[in-house]
């Protein structure tokens, strides 16, 4: 049974990322946390978020924002520390429900219509709390897709620079969390079990992306904001 589970988990999440850029995290890591121990979960979705990444690079390479991706970088950079200052010092239930009620209050505005100026100095901000989060709570990608979704990038933009962001965030945290937490066999072997479904994964998500038009890919990253929202919502107070 939990075979059976492993295949739908890394195959359903690896096709979402693919098609997306966005969802293996809130999509696989609350299910693997059934089959694997906390460390193990999380550090097997870094290493599949990361291949699905590099597996990707070449073919998006033309559709990265090389103008945001270098301030996301710098601005993650300054994050990443403050992310485990927050995980260390705050009581990670009450952050992520702090964090849930803003993401779905910003989902509602954009919803209806509200949108934002690119600039910067957001560029470099969201950066920052992409790498907080990273570190605190495991998920870079709310601050992200918000922000396109409030300047309201193109799908393809949106996707390429979100991976080629995901290469630098994922392999930083994958050294942090080896280096603080340790690794073990179990997880790389698992990692491994599960590259035939990745690669099926990104086969079929590739095909997806290029059926799916603008206004499709818009609800769908709603609803991937919606329900990662919702899950830390529940998360949060289940444990409070």
């Amino acid at each position: 049974m939990e075979i059976i589970a492993f295949i739908i988990i890394i195959l359903g999440a690896s096709v979402l990322q693919t098609a997306t850029g966005f969802g293996f995290s809130i999509l696989a890591t609350p299910f693997l946390l059934l089959i694997f121990e906390p460390i193990e979960a999380i550090q097997i979705n870094l290493i599949l978020s990361l291949i699905i990444s590099s597996a990707l690079i070449m073919k998006i390479r033309k559709d990265i924002d090389f103008s945001i991706l270098p301030r996301f970088v710098v601005g993650s950079v300054t994050g990443l520390p403050i992310g485990i200052m927050i995980f260390l010092l705050v009581d990670i239930n009450r952050l992520k429900l702090g964090v849930s009620l803003i993401i779905l209050a910003l989902t509602i505005m954009l919803i209806l219509k509200f949108r934002i100026n690119q600039n910067k100095k957001k560029d470099l901000i969201v950066g920052g709390l992409s790498g907080s989060f990273t570190t605190s709570i495991g998920m870079p990608g709310p601050p992200l897709l918000l922000y396109f979704s409030g300047i309201e990038t193109q799908k393809e933009k949106l996707r390429g620079t979100t991976l080629a962001f995901y290469l630098f965030i994922y392999f930083v945290s994958l050294i942090i969390q080896v280096t603080f937490a340790g690794t073990n066999k179990e997880i790389w072997i698992s990692s491994l079990w599960a590259l035939p479904l990745v690669f099926v994964g990104l086969y079929l998500g590739q095909r997806l992306f290029k059926r799916i038009n603008q206004n499709a890919f818009r609800i769908v990253t709603y609803i991937i904001l919606l329900f990662t929202g919702i899950y830390l919502l529940t998360e949060s107070l289940r444990s409070l």
